[in-house]
């Protein structure tokens, strides 16, 4: 993929500051909606995926990836559905690895469920990937089955083997499920730990409408998953930070590092730098908004990227204080109803 080598004007490298003036430096990407499991809280059994036609090419990724970084994102985050399923992805790896060698973005990550990185994880350390965050609710492959619909747990397992003998850094992340992973908390951190992994844990976020069990029965707040947690390990504040929500502790005896994402019991808008573009080219500058800037017609409307920022600039300009989750039973629909899959996770 070839970069432009035309000279930033004053507009194209001004910071993105929001109405609020926090510097948007983190931006989520998602490739594709597509993904090879079905996971009870993210979608649907029988999804119906968008056509190809209406995702950004890896091209038009790539060009949209260089105009944040020209604005100031410091961390990029690539995700999906799944985004190592998208076909030739590894192009925009490698494409974007330049941005790391400039020093213009400090940091390229990725959002997996693992089921690929046994053949990508060399090829992404090679591409300046450092830190994967891998999605993982159980050890017990029959559950896992039942979460994911049509998740493989072994070839989870042997990612995770393969990532870290790449020498990427693995993040667990649990969704804590009430009634279904609850006895599990315990384990899943000392398997974690025991293997040089950080780990969190996150609360369902009301995000599409689901075939299966409402999302009020799926509730569990992070307050009941540190109790649980408590009964076993020394939990002791944390200041570590990444780019993302997550407040940390440290378990005194493994020495290992637990987070806590709370989007509903404890939300974490006051801080937030992030905003995210879905695979069709939708900035979502909140999660819990359906308010977006479609980010797709500038960029197919000319190549010339002046439109392209202007849009920018004017998206971050309605970027909300916060969002609006709430899960009761009185809510009869999801906050948003679009799927995590859709947005980027």
């Amino acid at each position: 993929m070839e970069a432009s080598t035309e000279p930033l004007t004053p507009l194209q490298s001004a910071p993105l500051i929001d109405p609020f003036g926090r510097a948007i430096s983190y931006v989520r990407v998602s490739v594709t909606d597509r993904c090879d499991f079905r996971c009870v809280y993210c979608m649907s059994e029988h999804m119906a995926f968008l056509p190809r036609r209406d995702l950004l090419t890896l091209e038009e990724l790539d060009r949209l990836i260089a105009a944040f970084v020209a604005r100031g994102t410091k961390k990029l985050r690539i995700t999906g559905g799944e985004p190592l399923v998208r076909h030739d992805v590894m192009r925009l790896f490698e494409s974007l690895s330049r941005h790391l060698e400039t020093g213009a973005l400090e940091e390229l990550t990725l959002t997996t469920n693992g089921s690929q990185l046994s053949r990508f994880a060399r090829r992404l350390f090679d591409c300046g990937v450092r830190r994967v965050n891998v999605s993982l609710d159980t050890l017990n492959p029959e559950l896992f089955r039942q979460i994911t619909r049509t998740g493989s747990h072994e070839l989870v397992m042997a990612g995770l083997e393969a990532a870290q003998a790449a020498g990427l850094k693995v993040k667990i992340n649990v969704v804590a499920l009430k009634g279904v992973n609850e006895n599990e908390f315990i384990t899943l951190v000392e398997f974690a730990h025991s293997r040089g992994f950080d780990i969190t844990f996150i609360e369902v976020m009301p995000l599409g409408e689901l075939d299966g069990p409402e999302r009020i029965d799926q509730y569990l707040p992070m307050q009941i998953v540190r109790e649980k947690l408590s009964a076993k390990f020394t939990l002791q504040d944390s200041d570590h930070r990444t780019a993302g929500p997550a407040r940390y502790v440290r378990a005194s005896e493994t020495g290992g590092r637990i987070g806590f994402i709370t989007p509903l019991t404890h939300n974490f808008c006051e801080s937030c730098n992030r905003v995210r573009v879905t695979c069709t080219g939708k900035l979502y500058m909140c999660l819990g908004q359906e308010d977006a800037a479609d980010l797709r017609e500038p960029l197919r409307a000319s190549r010339d990227d002046r439109a392209l920022h202007a849009a920018l600039t004017e998206a971050i300009g309605r970027k909300p204080k916060g969002h609006d989750f709430v899960i009761d039973r009185a809510a009869q629909v999801p906050a948003v109803m679009r799927h995590m899959s859709m947005t980027g996770g």
